[in-house]
């Protein structure tokens, strides 16, 4: 009910102050309402939701306001970000400020551990600043507001708890609160206990749950008090309650019209009838059936309505076919990245729901995205290193990389047990750089690093632009080396050389053509660094050179490359030709999953079958 969802929230909220997930279900609450002047709570929390907490979590609110700092930044092409974002931005630091303080504040009570009824009061009062005196309004109000209370007063002889301790207590006790509403739930029909029943008369009564051990109740068993000691104090025996059930049953029993009902099985084992069906159904066998009770069996329709209840849904046979859309030529993309044509000849549909329909895919609030951040901070580090040291590398330059890498690493909100887990990694990446780095500059290249370039050609459609940012390009006399780092899984040499994975061979050809800023260079090596810090801590492959089955030089690969986009791009100019889905399954790997639901990928492909690939 809202009031236990408010309470809850509000204990994760005090043991883990910036989740995503807990600080939009607070927020989202409909018993929330925060006073940020003239600012409006709903616009405010979409904005910190947008620029703040999409993505990993962040560690503290100086992380969440740096984040929300970084999403104000100029926009790509370098323009100032218009005054819609610059006020979103000033909504959503009032809002985290607000948070701050309120989180601050309640967890000020809290060294290591504190006091269970002062936690207590702090958990009372974060809920009054969020809500207001309206969280204890109405009956779930009144169930959580004696919940709080007693834990306020008779906490302080229960200890000190940790936030995480406070948690699990809040919620363990939540779960087992009863909030009674009262009232029929239909105007014709009432479901109530034995003991509420005693007093009620009603046209038909069903009496339910006739096993032994349900009704009635097995005697309980007093481990303090045995039957003398019982006897001695003038309490009553254990099997009193038995009898009171059966005058229950008796009084219920002898209504007008009767149903008695009992199941076969509960809990999935086998269930006995209670004592008195057996007492009826004797005395039912030999008296006059017309006027005298007789237990039968349950209708037959009746069993099958169970069986029904666990029976699977069968999906229907009619399955959706590959979606292949076909959208006008003047809507189709005229300008696309090297990577995003390594995504068009694999995945097309992924390009019309991305290109042409401009869906974008928006990070889950508090999504893991350690590894994505882990190769970010490599490449930063890779790029650094030839910033700060463009001629020679000084001794001690595994050091500074491995503080290079610490720095990124930190700077993407990587918490203190990640970070643990990452120095051993970032240690032996920044001695496999050096390695690499000293290696590479014998010999006498010149480097080009994180560069973008571009190349426009005429197409039935119009000039096509295929753009490209290269990692790293190595120009030396004999041509170029053209470098992507990576730190996952690399494309092979057999995916490069049938087209599925034209990166590098396509920005060989832009280089080839004059499109960096660097003289038009023949490329001789299409390399991919793999970089993991591991037992293997990198790996170099020349996808030009490995294998025997490869007899064309790295620039014949490139020449090639950009022929087949020629014709690709020649083939989807024309409107007949469809963005299909998953044209390539055997090469899809990581490059599926962002618009797979919407191509409902799982129905076709898996459930349906279709597994046949397009040409």
């Amino acid at each position: 009910m809202p009031a236990g969802v408010l309470v809850d929230l509000c204990a994760r909220w005090m043991a883990t102050r910036t989740d995503p997930q807990v600080l939009l279900g607070l927020l989202k609450h409909p018993l929330v309402s925060l006073d940020l002047g003239e600012v409006d709570p709903a616009r405010a929390t979409a904005a910190l939701e947008d620029m703040g907490l999409r993505g990993p979590r962040p560690s503290s609110f100086a992380r969440l306001n740096l984040r929300l700092d970084k999403a104000l930044g100029p926009n790509r092409d370098g323009a100032p970000p218009s005054e819609g974002r610059v006020r979103r931005h000033a909504e959503a630091r009032a809002l985290s400020a607000r948070l701050e303080s309120l989180a601050s504040a309640a967890r000020a009570v809290f060294g290591p551990e504190a006091p269970l009824d002062a936690a207590a009061r702090a958990l009372t009062a974060l809920v009054e600043a969020l809500a207001g005196q309206d969280a204890w309004a109405g009956l779930d109000g009144e169930a959580a507001a004696a919940l709080l209370s007693n834990l306020i007063t008779g906490g302080a002889s229960l200890g000190a708890v940790r936030p995480q301790d406070l948690v699990d207590l809040v919620q363990g006790l939540l779960a087992d609160s009863v909030v009674r509403t009262g009232g029929a739930t239909h105007p014709s029909l009432r479901i109530l206990g034995a003991i509420e029943a005693r007093l009620v008369r009603a046209d038909r009564m069903i009496l339910a749950g006739l096993e032994e051990g349900v009704w009635p109740q097995g005697a309980p068993v007093d481990p303090f008090l045995s039957r003398p000691m019982r006897k001695a104090l003038g309490l009553p025996p254990p099997e009193r309650r038995i009898g009171q059930s059966a005058q229950d049953f008796v009084q219920a029993a002898c209504a007008d019209e009767a149903v008695l009902i009992h199941t076969e099985r509960r809990g999935g084992q086998p269930a006995v009838r209670s004592r008195w069906l057996w007492r009826l159904d004797m005395l039912a066998r030999g008296a006059d059936a017309e006027t005298t009770p007789v237990v039968v069996p349950a209708p037959a329709h009746v069993a099958e309505w169970t069986r029904a209840l666990d029976a699977p849904a069968r999906p229907a046979p009619d399955y959706a076919r590959r979606p292949a859309p076909t959208p006008p030529a003047d809507r189709r993309p005229r300008e696309l990245p090297v990577t995003g044509v390594e995504r068009w000849v694999r995945d097309p549909y992924a390009i019309y729901a991305q290109r042409i329909l401009g869906l974008k895919v928006l990070d889950r609030p508090g999504a893991s995205a350690e590894a994505m951040a882990r190769g970010n901070a490599i490449h930063a580090a890779i790029e650094r290193i030839v910033h700060t040291w463009p001629e020679a590398l000084p001794d001690d330059c595994a050091d500074q990389i491995e503080g290079f890498l610490h720095e990124a690493l930190t700077d993407a909100g990587f918490e203190d047990a990640a970070l643990a887990r990452e120095r051993p990694l970032a240690r032996n990446c920044a001695r496999w750089l050096e390695r690499f780095e000293r290696e590479r500059r014998e010999r006498g290249a010149t480097l080009l690093i994180e560069q973008s370039g571009a190349l426009a050609f005429d197409a039935p459609g119009g000039p096509f632009t295929l753009t490209a940012r290269a990692d790293r390009i190595e120009l030396d006399a004999t041509g170029a080396a053209v470098i992507d780092f990576k730190t996952g899984s690399t494309p092979s040499q057999k995916q490069v050389v049938q087209g599925f994975a034209p990166q590098l061979t396509l920005t060989a050809a832009i280089l080839a053509e004059g499109g960096f800023s660097a003289p038009p260079t023949q490329a001789s090596e299409l390399l991919y660094v793999r970089v993991t810090g591991r037992r293997e801590p990198g790996v170099v492959t020349d996808v030009s050179r490995q294998g025997r089955s490869n007899a064309l030089s790295a620039a014949d690969l490139a020449t090639r490359e950009l022929e087949r986009l020629k014709q690709g791009v020649e083939a989807f100019d024309d409107e007949a030709t469809p963005y299909a889905s998953w044209v390539a399954p055997q090469f899809m790997g990581s490059f599926g999953g962002n618009y797979d639901h919407l191509a409902r990928v799982w129905e076709w492909h898996v459930v349906g079958g279709e597994d046949e690939a397009t040409e």
